[in-house]
């Protein structure tokens, strides 16, 4: 009896730390996260991303461990980060907006590609279709295409009188043109003219703005892009400086104090990229990972900015908001 107490004693004792030793020798997954914008304004993008690598039971610095590269919206960079990341032979990376997805691709064709944000992935030649995308590259689009319309549409109920709108894009993505086509056929049903203005850095920002003076524009769209985005707090101030209406693609904007956004939940995206990271992980190929659209879109009001710019939302557009800063 008292050995048999001592064989369980002992079992005890080691059923654990044999458990731990399976565990650790498990393997862990390094994978890339490759992305142009800073890391500040990518936060919550990558706490979603984690989130959802947490959902489908991994832990990320135990199972999964995460090699985060940042151009800080210098585009030049994203070559030698995206070749950084294949040195280190990662399993995928992780890529959002084009400009990250065609460093990765140029740096490797065997490495799989998750891109958590996509617009016009197949006429940019990411990918051949998006039911079957071929090649190293699979994800998520950001645009169904009709986004562009949808934008138009609400800022003329927010804002009726408006009647030329300035369309601020990032120079240098292939995908605008496919976006500004599009644009352009809704305008014309709404009655809009569209004025297409790209800036390259943030000492394009105020020249820009002086254009839409010139244009005389009453209302802005500015499209989705790092250069934007990383110049989003001299955008807006100007906006408000020339009382000029405008509607952005992330809600996060009007959390800084944009008029309005509209557009796909991009954290929803970033999480659902991780499901994507699993498949792959498990022996899936992204040649035959059917790109997905966005399932949530937000539409985004800032009411203080609305005031100090003398708009007042319409009741049935308010009601639509999923999103109201006070």
């Amino acid at each position: 009896m008292r050995l048999r107490a001592l064989a369980l004693l002992a079992l005890a004792i080691l059923l654990p730390i044999g458990l731990a030793a399976a565990q650790q020798s498990g393997k862990v997954h390094r994978i890339g996260y490759l992305q142009i914008a800073p890391r500040e304004v990518q936060a919550h993008l990558i706490a979603a991303f984690e989130r959802g690598l947490t959902e489908r039971g991994y832990v990320v610095g135990r199972d999964v461990l995460i090699e985060y590269r940042f151009a800080d919206g210098k585009p030049e960079r994203l070559n030698k980060l995206a070749e950084d990341l294949v040195r280190l032979k990662v399993e995928l990376i992780v890529t959002g907006v084009n400009p990250n997805t065609r460093a990765a691709q140029l740096a490797t064709r065997t490495i799989p590609i998750v891109m958590a944000i996509s617009y016009f992935p197949v006429e940019g030649g990411l990918v051949q279709s998006l039911a079957r995308p071929g090649g190293n590259i699979t994800g998520l689009v950001a645009d169904t295409g009709e986004d562009g319309a949808k934008h138009l549409q609400i800022l003329r109920e927010a804002v009726p009188n408006v009647t030329r709108v300035a369309v601020l894009s990032e120079a240098g993505l292939g995908h605008t043109e496919h976006v500004l086509r599009r644009l352009e056929g809704a305008a014309r049903k709404l009655g809009v003219v569209i004025v297409p203005l790209e800036i390259r850095g943030a000492e394009d920002v105020q020249h820009v703005f002086g254009e839409m003076a010139r244009a005389k524009v009453d209302g802005l769209m500015v499209l989705g892009g790092s250069v934007p985005l990383a110049n989003r707090a001299s955008i807006i101030a100007l906006s408000a400086k020339a009382k000029l209406p405008a509607i952005w693609v992330d809600r996060q904007i009007v959390q800084d104090g944009a008029f309005m956004s509209y557009g796909a939940d991009r954290a929803d995206l970033f999480r659902r990229a991780a499901g994507y990271v699993d498949r792959i992980l498990k022996g899936a190929k992204p040649a035959d990972l059917p790109i997905e659209q966005p399932s949530q879109f937000v539409l985004a009001i800032n009411l203080k900015t609305a005031k100090a710019l003398g708009i007042t939302i319409p009741k049935t557009l308010l009601l639509q908001a999923d999103y109201v800063v006070e």
